[in-house]
């Protein structure tokens, strides 16, 4: 089912180059794009693919568009190529997207003590507990589990198999992929003569509006207080947020992430696959994480950090790791000499210098 692309552009704004009548099926990448298709240039090391891409029309910005040159197809300009896409690519998923079936399936289970809104739909397989609460146009994948009192917002999706646990919440229009587990027991116990003594989780888990958490992803429930998940964020697959984290609005963090007790993380951050950040930090705003890094320290200032020594062969790296065994020592050697000149300098004439 195709779109005109002048009803595109009137609906997500831009400026267009071009015929404004063309019939557009769908969207692709630079060099598989055929003539019924729209693509997007977002990166200027693909300016000689997007030179040549088949595409009907090419979304780019105002300064690649003056320095591209040889493609003759209609052009949209906006200021963010890379967002544009992704509300085009919206619309087109929207066209295909099956409407689930509003109600509850005859295989759900739902405890005459939950608040089911009429137009949500309810999965086979799924459990609602006394006291939870569903919102209106919620979908409730098949095989979900949602605890006692747990709250899920308006038109926020859980895909299959998600464990959504007692008195967790939820704001309006999320997504919470299938396999994440939201308000299981945080890591908390006590030692007692070399044996844990577990400590019980009694907060919960709260999550704003907006929030994306993907597959296998786990937030533990606080001890005391609640974990909380800001407006906005969104969490890559496998990631752990462990008790009484906060993580701020508008943060993102790719697959992997792990985010140890306590740990509070100001709002849009980024943090790269397989960062870590060690327990009972303050991470400030605008904080960027590289991927692979370990932040064993707070951040109380905006910028780029990163915690790993790059890619070598290995016997390259080897080397390397030899030369930073020593330096300890090789410090301490400097410092004796540094003291040793300190002193050369400060005899008086006639006196033995180092070396004589």
């Amino acid at each position: 089912m195709g779109t005109r692309l002048g009803d595109l552009v009137d609906s997500l704004g831009g400026e267009l180059i071009g015929d404004p009548e063309l019939d557009i099926t769908g969207i692709a990448p630079l060099d598989a794009a055929g003539p019924s298709h729209i693509t997007f240039l977002s990166n200027t090391k693909l300016r000689a693919q997007a030179a040549q891409t088949r595409a009907a029309a090419l979304i780019l910005s105002h300064q690649e568009h003056s320095q591209l040159t040889g493609y003759a197809g209609t052009r949209v300009l906006t200021d963010n190529p890379y967002a544009y896409f992704a509300r085009v690519a919206q619309r087109f998923a929207a066209q295909t997207a099956v409407a689930p079936a509003i109600g509850i399936h005859p295989q759900a289970w739902v405890d005459p003590g939950a608040n089911v809104a009429a137009s949500a739909s309810i999965g086979p397989g799924a459990t609602v507990e006394a006291g939870a609460q569903i919102g209106e146009h919620c979908v409730i994948g098949a095989g979900c589990h949602i605890g006692r009192n747990a709250v899920i917002g308006a038109h926020t999706l859980l895909h299959p198999r998600v464990s959504f646990l007692a008195g967790c919440q939820i704001g309006e229009r999320g997504i919470i992929q299938s396999g994440a587990v939201i308000g299981g027991d945080g890591f908390g116990f006590a030692n007692e003569a070399g044996h844990w003594v577990k400590i019980p989780q009694m907060g919960a888990v709260r999550i704003g509006n907006d929030v994306e958490i993907g597959a296998n992803t786990t937030i533990d429930r606080g001890a005391l207080d609640d974990t909380v998940i800001e407006d906005g964020v969104k969490l890559d697959n496998q990631i752990q947020i462990a008790h009484n984290c906060v993580i701020g609005a508008h943060t993102a963090m790719a697959g992997c992430v792990g985010v140890a007790g306590s740990a509070k993380i100001g709002r849009h951050c980024t943090f790269g696959g397989a960062a870590m950040v060690l327990g009972h930090l303050t991470i400030a705003d605008h904080v960027h994480v590289s991927s692979g890094s370990l932040v064993s320290r707070s951040i109380l200032e905006p910028g780029q950090y990163t915690g790993f020594y790059p890619l070598a062969k290995n016997a390259d790296w080897e080397k390397t790791a030899a030369v930073v065994r020593q330096l300890g020592s090789l410090r301490e050697r400097v410092r004796m000499l540094e003291k040793l000149l300190k002193q050369h300098h400060a005899e008086p004439p006639g006196q033995n210098k180092i070396g004589e």
